[in-house]
C-alpha cells in the first residue's frame, strides 16, 4: 500500500495519488454518462402518459375483476399444452447438451476442433432469445405447441450444455486416472469415472432449467405457439379480461407449483 509522510509520521494510504485521481474521474465519468442517457431517455419521453398511468393502471385493475371463474374448465388443454412444452423442450436440450458438453470440456474433448464447434453451439443458443426462436419455428412449421417445444429445446441447449461442460471441468481426476490405470476405454472413463461425480449438478441444472421453461413456455404461446399464451393472446384481443385474470391466476399458480417442486428436487440431491 502507499505511503504519505505527514509531520514526519508514515500513513498508510488506501491509495496513491494517481491511483486516486483515476478513481475519481472514473465515478465523474460514469455520473455524466448517467445523466446523458437520463436527459435522452427523459426527452424520448411522452410524460402526458406517465402522468396517466396511475389512472390507467387502477382502471385496467378494474376490468380485470371478478375474473370468470367459469372459463378455468377451458384451459385444460392449453395448460397440459404448456406443462408438455416446458417438459419435452427441457428433455430434448438435455440428450443434445449432454454430449455437447462432454466435447466441450477440456478434460474430455478428443480435438480442439470438436471443442470450439461445441462452444459455438452453446454460444449462438445462449444468445437467441426463445421468443426469437418461437418467432422464426412459427414462421417455419406454422402455430402450434412442436414450435413451441423446439423453441424451448433449442434456447435451453445453451444454457444447460455450458453448466453440463463446466461440471465436468471440474471433477476430482483422481478417480479418472484410477480407472485409466486399468486400461478402460473412454467410454468407460465416463461412465464410471466422470458421470458419477457430475450426475447431482447436472440433476440440479435440469431441474431448474425445466423450472425457467415452465415460465417461458407461457410467454412463447404469446406469438403462436401454444399453451397459455395463446389463451391469454386471444382473451386480451377479444378485450376478454376476466378471462385474461383467470389465465394470469392459472400462471402465477403453475410457476409456483413448479417452484415448490424444483427446490425439494435441489434439496433432495444436495
Amino acid at each position: 500500500m502507499p505511503v504519505s509522510v505527514v509531520r514526519g509520521q508514515k500513513v498508510w494510504q488506501r491509495r496513491d495519488r494517481a491511483t486516486a485521481l483515476k478513481h475519481w474521474l472514473g465515478w465523474i465519468v460514469g455520473v455524466c454518462l448517467l445523466i446523458g442517457c437520463g436527459r435522452i431517455i427523459a426527452g424520448a419521453t411522452n410524460w402526458s402518459f406517465v402522468w396517466d398511468a396511475p389512472r390507467q393502471g387502477s382502471e385496467f385493475l378494474g376490468r380485470l375483476f371478478p375474473p370468470q371463474w367459469s372459463y378455468m374448465v377451458e384451459l385444460g388443454r392449453p395448460l397440459w399444452d404448456t406443462l408438455n412444452m416446458a417438459t419435452l423442450g427441457t428433455l430434448i436440450s438435455i440428450g443434445i447438451a449432454l454430449p455437447i458438453a462432454v466435447l466441450t470440456a477440456r478434460n474430455t474433448t478428443p480435438h480442439p476442433l470438436l471443442r470450439s464447434l461445441g462452444l459455438l453451439i452453446i454460444v449462438v443458443s445462449r444468445s437467441i432469445n426463445s421468443l426469437i426462436w418461437a418467432l422464426l419455428l412459427v414462421a417455419i412449421l406454422g402455430p402450434g405447441v412442436l414450435a413451441g417445444v423446439l423453441a424451448i429445446a433449442l434456447r435451453s441447449i445453451g444454457f444447460v450444455g455450458k453448466l453440463f461442460y463446466e461440471a465436468i471441468e471440474e471433477v476430482n481426476p483422481a478417480p479418472i486416472e484410477a480407472i485409466t490405470a486399468t486400461g478402460a476405454s473412454p467410454a468407460q472413463i465416463l461412465s464410471y469415472a466422470i458421470l458419477p461425480q457430475v450426475l447431482p449438478s447436472l440433476v440440479g441444472v435440469s431441474v431448474f432449467r425445466w423450472d425457467i421453461n415452465l415460465r417461458e413456455s407461457t410467454v412463447i404461446g404469446l406469438v403462436g405457439a401454444g399453451g397459455l399464451g395463446l389463451q391469454l393472446d386471444a382473451a386480451v384481443n377479444a378485450l376478454q379480461w376476466s378471462q385474461a385474470s383467470v389465465i394470469f391466476l392459472v400462471i402465477l399458480l403453475l410457476v409456483l407449483l413448479s417452484e415448490a417442486i424444483s427446490a425439494r428436487v435441489r434439496r433432495a440431491i444436495t
